[in-house]
């Protein structure tokens, strides 16, 4: 399972959506057309049927919004710093728009700090779209590049979903599934599907939260897998955990953030629902 732990472990997550400009361009849709005809003529390529009217498009054909990170970071001194990262960091900022935030995670994080990076399908889902999209807008790829075309037993990064699915229908898992079922917060009102919709209702900072919670998951699932690993004792496992119950604390102190509230009451409760009285929440 969990190999090894680096100093600087990235548990990340992104959301996207249909890009107009790509419907426009790939389907020859001029500037009259309304962006509502625009989606629903890339969903139509994109083989919607009548129980699936949005279909999941190509991801060369989306545009990244979101990208949230929980950082670990061990100093020299042994001590263990915990972070909650979200871009863009302002909604209201157009300049913080796909160029930047996949400038600022990919060359200014990245390529700076070369961390393990942690996530759930992210090798053939979440840094696909990254690779694709930093091409299309020419940005420097040599760091994630070189992650993606080294050989399993060379990358230090771990995909989740490879580490606990197999290929047989019956053996596939969601990190919602893997969650809950481990006493950790999955899916909570929001899920992927909701995403477009709410970009093009202007209600961008919900996907921000959506997107931090599942950074959240993804990182308390990477540190579960970790324990099971034999990587922490029981209660190194259960001081980390604090670690994030902390962390979400501290953050949910913002208006804006209590959103967070919200996630530290259902991982509180399904702790409960799942027998694990290991002191978290005493």
């Amino acid at each position: 399972m969990i190999k090894s732990i680096a100093d600087e472990v990235w548990a990340f997550d992104c959301e996207w959506i249909p890009d107009l400009q790509a419907g426009r361009i790939l389907y020859k849709q001029p500037d009259e057309v309304s962006s509502k005809e625009v989606l629903e003529t890339m969903w139509e390529h994109g083989g919607r049927t009548p129980e699936n009217p949005q279909p999941f498009l190509k991801l060369i054909q989306c545009r990244v919004v979101s990208i949230a990170t929980v950082i670990r970071r061990v100093l020299r001194n042994g001590e263990v710093q915990l972070f909650l990262f979200a871009l863009p960091q302002n909604v209201s900022d157009e300049t913080q728009d796909e160029p930047s935030i996949l400038r600022r995670f990919l060359v200014e994080g990245l390529a700076t700090k070369n961390p393990q990076l942690v996530g759930f399908n992210s090798r053939n889902s979440d840094l696909r779209i990254l690779l694709q999209r930093a091409i299309v807008h020419g940005i420097d790829i040599k760091a994630l590049s070189e992650r993606l075309t080294a050989k399993p037993w060379e990358s230090m990064d771990v995909d989740l979903m490879d580490l606990v699915s197999g290929f047989g229908k019956n053996t596939t898992v969601s990190l919602n599934e893997l969650a809950q079922l481990s006493g950790i917060p999955g899916k909570l009102d929001t899920t992927g599907d909701d995403v477009c919709g709410l970009f093009y209702a202007g209600k961008r900072q919900e996907i921000i939260n959506y997107n931090c919670c599942d950074a959240l998951t993804t990182y308390l699932v990477w540190l579960r897998l970790a324990f099971v690993s034999g990587k922490f004792s029981k209660e190194e496992y259960r001081l980390e955990q604090l670690r994030v119950k902390r962390l979400i604390e501290e953050h949910a102190k913002r208006p804006e953030a209590s959103y967070l509230l919200t996630y530290l009451d259902f991982w509180r409760d399904l702790k409960k629902r799942t027998g694990q009285a290991d002191g978290v929440f005493d």
